[in-house]
């Protein structure tokens, strides 16, 4: 059969399946309207003014702006340093992970939680710890150290806080890395004589190479594009994200807010361009893929102690700055007064609405979370098993929110559906709804449940899938009844990311929130603004321990409702034989010595 003749049958099969076509057509609208639209009125609104059409005025304003462009150098220069520290810190506690001999299960719990707390606690938790330890009123500062002038605010506050924030998400893909290596190319440079480091420089680094490029490049995006901790912690510092935030909310200049907009969406494009479209394959192609074998883990004191004293301060250090959100929230006064008290839960609760705020959040993220499971599963298998013209398309528009910075989302869905070509109906209509909310959480968090979809079916072979087409089953039937069974472990994965990523969502919504809706991040960031850490701690650490519970319910429901008795029993089995293999390991080893 030709090629020509494989297209034909490819396209009479997608339009013999009525089901399938109507989700197609669906999804290209839904993406179109919410993604593609917000983002091309933002480059109208840029690039053309109603008194002179296309014009570069407000871009050459922008730039004749001092301090726009300092802005701009500030953002730039602490992505670089936050993208280079995240990246040494992730990949120096992934090493000691897989590749060093940790004597306590205390080290590897440890290395467990720091990874996880960044993940359920708001973005800007760390900021408020570091102003409550190293600020004019801090414990270290002032009352162990006696020092009364440190200023945390600024450039240093930003890069320790966003680095903080952001290596274990560099851990976690340097681990994964870590553990894709072959131990036998490593072992067999060792047989020939080389020390340790000359094996990790010339074995182990030139295949991490293109996944450092990657996790710096991931890190720089998300730094670059970070709102919360520069409004908190920058004091005059600007960057690009709050830059555009003040020139909208404070300067009123629309036109100026998109131009400042698409600059910072186009240095974010590039990086993604970059990590996408490069770095991504070239990782593929360098990794050698499953272990052939048990790798031996370093046991020499020598290596061993130093590296997992380090991990343990640092780790401990994170540890330290986000049990300062729950105590900041049981003091009376921080910094001066450390009675114990619940004043400020009383007042959350009592005073500012503390149950509008939870329920709010909790009840829009429970909505977007499922919605964005389902639409990021079916996204995957568009692209993995299914052939059309428009693929390419909903690949790319889908993947398209994770460059899009959370402060250029916002003004895009305020210039287009509070204006633009939707004034009336009902598309203009959801502006200032819990609508428009909820679209925007599925929007965040649509990007990361795709790839985790996509990894998941292809490890699928299609004969599977076929077999149950041959059997007269029609697309929907096979989706649901084999494809959706087969992949639950991403779907349930992608459906609690995304109800963290909505409960704990700020650069986005803090521009789209009306006064009908209180959400928990914006309250935090509001409080955090004044002053009043007791309250902003106060509602952190009620919103962490909501988060965190989520995490552990949906862990244990699919532990034991995600994979079979046999599954399990399996995987027990695996452990059980790896550890047997490595404890051989080291008795022939210490045979041989």
């Amino acid at each position: 059969m030709s090629v020509r003749q494989g297209k034909s049958l490819d396209r009479k099969k997608l339009m013999g399946d009525p089901v399938l076509v109507t989700t197609i057509v669906v999804l290209i609208g839904f993406l179109t309207v919410f993604i593609v639209y917000p983002l091309a009125i933002l480059l109208v609104d840029a690039f053309y003014s109603s008194d002179t059409g296309v014009t570069l005025n407000f871009f050459q304003n922008s730039f004749a702006s001092f301090a726009f462009r300092r802005a701009i150098g500030n953002t730039l220069k602490i992505g670089a340093v936050v993208g280079l520290l995240s990246t040494f810190i992730g990949l120096l506690f992934a090493y000691v992970e897989v590749y060093v001999k940790v004597r306590t299960r205390f080290m590897a719990g440890l290395f467990k939680v720091v990874s996880m707390l960044p993940v359920v606690s708001p973005p800007f938790v760390l900021s408020l710890s570091m102003i409550m330890l190293f600020g004019k009123a801090g414990i270290v500062t002032r009352h162990l150290l006696g020092i009364y002038d440190n200023s945390v605010y600024g450039y240093w506050g930003i890069v320790i806080v966003q680095t903080m924030t952001f290596f274990p998400v560099c851990y976690m893909m340097f681990r994964g890395l870590l553990k894709n290596i072959d131990p036998s190319m490593e072992e067999a440079s060792r047989d020939m004589g080389a020390s340790r480091m000359k094996v990790f420089t010339s074995v182990t680094f030139p295949l991490l190479l293109p996944g450092i490029g990657n996790a710096f490049l991931v890190t720089f995006i998300e730094s670059i594009a970070d709102f919360a901790n520069p409004m908190i912690i920058g004091g005059s510092y600007d960057t690009l994200a709050t830059t555009i935030y003040l020139q909208i909310t404070g300067a009123y200049d629309k036109n100026g807010a998109c131009a400042m907009a698409v600059v910072l969406l186009m240095i974010t494009m590039a990086m993604f361009v970059v990590q996408k479209y490069y770095l991504e394959r070239k990782t593929a192609a360098t990794l050698t893929g499953k272990a052939s074998r048990v790798r031996m883990l370093i046991e020499d004191k020598s290596v061993a102690i130093p590296l997992t004293i380090l991990c343990s301060m640092i780790a401990l250090f994170v540890i330290v700055m986000y049990a300062c959100v729950p105590f900041g929230a049981l003091f009376k006064t921080w910094g001066r007064d450390f009675t114990l008290t619940t004043k400020w839960f009383e007042q959350v609760f009592n005073r500012y609405k503390g149950f509008k705020a939870f329920w709010d959040s909790f009840r829009l993220s429970l909505i977007a979370s499922p919605i964005t499971a389902l639409l990021s599963m079916i996204i995957s298998y568009l692209v993995v098993k299914r052939k059309f013209k428009a693929k390419g398309y909903i690949e790319l528009v889908s993947m398209l929110a994770m460059a899009v910075p959370g402060t250029v989302l916002g003004i895009g869905y305020i210039r287009g559906f509070a204006g633009g070509m939707f004034r009336t109906g009902f598309l203009q209509g959801i502006y200032g709804t819990g609508v428009i909310l909820v679209i925007v959480f599925i929007v965040r968090s649509l990007p990361t449940g795709t790839r985790s979809g996509i990894s998941a079916l292809r490890q699928i072979d299609k004969s599977i899938e076929e077999s149950a087409y041959d059997m007269g089953a029609g697309s929907l039937k096979v989706f649901t009844s084999v494809t959706l069974p087969l992949i639950k472990d991403s779907f349930l994965s992608g459906l609690v990311t995304a109800f963290v990523r909505s409960i704990t969502a700020i650069s986005a919504i803090i521009l789209l929130v009306t006064p009908s809706y209180l959400l928990i991040t914006v309250q935090i960031n509001e409080f955090a603004e004044k002053g009043s850490y007791g309250l902003a701690c106060a509602f952190a650490t009620i919103l962490i321990v909501i988060t965190y519970g989520a995490v552990l319910l949906m862990n244990l429901f699919i532990k034991f409702f995600g994979t079979s008795r046999s599954q399990r029993h399996a995987e027990k089995e695996e452990k059980k034989m790896i550890r047997e293999a490595r404890r051989a390991q080291g008795q022939e080893k210490e045979a041989v010595l």
